[in-house]
């Protein structure tokens, strides 16, 4: 505040104002009122406070589902919206949950394969994710029927076992659609499903395991590149592509793949209700349309999503309402 003549204010001018516009704080204050000190105090108490604040959030947050409050009010407002969402994941009038399996099938997203907005780089689907849709699915009482729809190549061993396995614990029926392909571990995990749909086009199959990689030790070589080997194990540098595979190397990289390779037989047979030795003749790393598909037992209809809600209809004895 400045006075009108221009001149600054006294400390006796100060007292004077503070008596006409603020008595009160005047007869509290005494007569040597200092703001100074005043705005200072509050600021101070004001960071403090919002210390507290920041504190108390991190906590809070750090807390993840189990967060802890003091606040009642809180808490029960952040179980609401965090904890207790269920209800959130099939919109009302949804009655069969729609899963997607397309692209890469993995067990987890990696935090690299993402872009900064968090939307995926890479086109996969984590086995973990599926799981949790099925297990969401199979307790809501709204949900009569899961579909797990597949565009897949293939992916890695482990996640095609969770997904199958999930699949085969619902209680629920299970259709696995699939859309354009459903190969080596991708068509692993649509044989969980109780039954299995496909195109007349559809690429199926292709039960075998790989660990092919490219090995670029002679062309270090020819570029005057060389491998220094310096680690603790004879085998710990397993498949480094910048150097050559042993005989031995190779031995135990087979030995590993045929375990999986039978593993895989193993379930396919099981889960499709066939001969081993049949699953196993046709185990041979190729893949074969829909209409051959069929025939050798490797899917149980021709059809799209037309064909999968007429077969939910009369599953679930009402109108399927599929939500994605």
């Amino acid at each position: 505040m400045q006075p009108q003549n221009g001149n600054e204010l006294t400390p006796k001018s100060k007292d004077n104002i503070v008596s006409k516009h603020f008595p009160t704080f005047k007869k509290i204050l005494g007569r040597r009122f200092n703001f100074k000190k005043l705005f200072k105090g509050a600021a101070i108490i004001i960071i403090i406070l919002a210390a507290l604040i920041v504190v108390k959030d991190e906590v809070e947050y750090q807390f993840g589902l189990g967060v802890w409050s003091e606040d009642a009010d809180y808490q029960d407002e952040y179980q609401d919206e965090y904890v207790d969402n269920t209800e959130n994941i099939h919109p009302e009038g949804c009655n069969v949950s729609g899963i997607m399996l397309h692209g890469s099938l993995v067990t987890y997203i990696a935090p690299e394969t993402l872009n900064e907005d968090g939307s995926p780089a890479e086109d996969q689907t984590a086995s973990e994710n599926i799981v949790y849709y099925i297990d969401e699915a199979e307790k809501d009482d709204n949900i009569k029927a899961i579909v797990l729809e597949v565009d897949s190549y293939g992916g890695m061993p482990v996640a095609d076992e969770e997904v199958a396995d999930a699949l085969k614990r619902a209680t629920k029926p299970t259709v696995a659609l699939v859309r354009g392909v459903a190969l080596s571990a991708a068509y692993y995990a649509a044989t969980g499903a109780d039954i299995i749909f496909a195109a007349k086009e559809s690429d199926v199959g292709s039960i075998g395991v790989t660990f092919s990689y490219l090995d670029y030790a002679k062309q270090n070589q020819n570029e005057g590149i060389t491998f220094n080997q310096i680690s603790s194990g004879k085998y710990k540098d397993l498949m480094n592509s910048d150097k050559p595979l042993t005989n031995e190397e190779r031995k135990l990289l087979e030995r590993d793949l045929n375990i999986i390779y039978e593993n895989f037989v193993q379930a396919v047979a099981e889960n499709r209700n066939l001969e081993v030795e049949k699953v196993r003749a046709l185990a041979d790393g190729s893949s074969m349309l829909g209409a051959m598909a069929l025939e050798n037992g490797l899917i149980d209809r021709i059809g799209g999503l037309y064909e999968v809600k007429e077969y939910l209809k009369e599953k679930i004895g009402e109108e399927p309402e599929i939500c994605w």
